[in-house]
């Protein structure tokens, strides 16, 4: 199968990397010439345009930051719309806007290309490792031709269901990672004010009934000062935005997200959207005029998540 890859940053250079590692032939694009540079020494063909890797590709997967960059990479004046052949296959990994994905995909049936989704749940270090959650809409046996790429770049492959059910629930892990570390920074806020330990704080709420993986790993950069999980606060408001809207939509009272999502707009605001998204911890340090440091903590989440068992990351996936 010839693949195409348009998006190949923090986690989409991981992905396109697993693919080659794998044996597909894949054609990379990226607006940033670095980037491609770093896959073409990988193996990977190099295309000047979206349009230029859908004419050269049987399948080709984006991973790109935002609604807007997928609808240009798709429909702009050279994008993927321009290149497809008929019988060609579209599978966005990005983050997307359930209602615009539905509206790209029948566009693309217009000239008889099909449309996956298969945004992804575990962040840069797993997709580093091939050990990152993919989660697939679309039709089933669409789904079905791609099972081999898909087991190349990752470690647990969910099924869905029809286009748009993956990026529902994609929106709902995502939501709950954003409220566990929010709720994390506060619980580490009353240990300090409480003269706790931090570290014994963390060791005790592990092996506790409060405890998430969350918790566990993106909590460790707060307690280290890095706030830094490659994920950023532009993305995290994104993202909250999302969940916020299908509350809405589906007529449920999202109290505790929209409360989040206030948290994550105030941090953006105050520290700039390209800070970490654990910056929200931040907002709270200020206020109370207490930072929430703990000794022995790794400031590169990645080496302290490559640390853990391949298995243990695995049942464990994170944003």
């Amino acid at each position: 199968m010839e693949i195409g890859f348009v998006g190949v940053g923090n986690i989409g250079h991981h992905l396109a990397a697993s693919l080659l590692r794998a044996g597909f032939e894949v054609t990379v694009f990226d607006l940033d010439k670095s980037a491609i540079d770093r896959l073409v020494a990988l193996g990977a063909k190099a295309a000047n345009s979206p349009s230029e890797v859908a004419s050269l590709s049987e399948t080709v997967f984006t991973c790109l930051p935002s609604v807007k960059a997928i609808t240009e990479v798709v429909t702009g004046s050279a994008g993927l719309i321009h290149g497809f052949r008929a019988g060609s296959t579209w599978v966005d990994m990005s983050t997307n806007d359930l209602h615009e994905l539905k509206r790209l995909a029948l566009l693309l049936a217009e000239k008889g290309v099909t449309t996956l989704e298969a945004p992804v749940t575990g962040g840069a270090h797993n997709a580093e490792s091939a050990t990152i959650t993919i989660l697939v809409g679309g039709d089933e046996a669409d789904y079905r031709k791609h099972t081999e790429a898909f087991a190349a770049m990752g470690g647990r492959v969910f099924y869905i269901g029809e286009l748009g059910k993956a990026a529902i629930i994609k929106v709902i892990t995502n939501m709950l990672a954003f409220i566990h570390i929010a709720a994390t920074a506060e619980a580490y806020m009353l240990a300090a004010k409480g003269g706790i330990d931090l570290r014994l704080a963390w060791e005790v709420i592990k092996a506790s009934s409060g405890n998430s993986f969350i918790h566990e790993t993106e909590s460790t950069t707060i307690l280290s000062g890095s706030y830094d999980i490659g994920f950023s606060l532009d993305l995290s408001c994104k993202d909250l935005g999302f969940a916020t809207q299908l509350g809405r939509e589906f007529d449920v009272p999202l109290q505790i997200a929209t409360l989040v999502e206030q948290l994550n707009q105030s941090a953006r605001e105050e520290f700039g959207g390209s800070a970490g998204s654990p910056m929200v911890a931040k907002l709270l340090e200020n206020a109370c005029a207490t930072d929430l440091r703990a000794p022995g903590f790794p400031a590169d989440l990645t080496e302290y998540l490559q640390s853990m068992p391949r298995a243990e990351r695995l049942a464990n996936p994170i944003l």
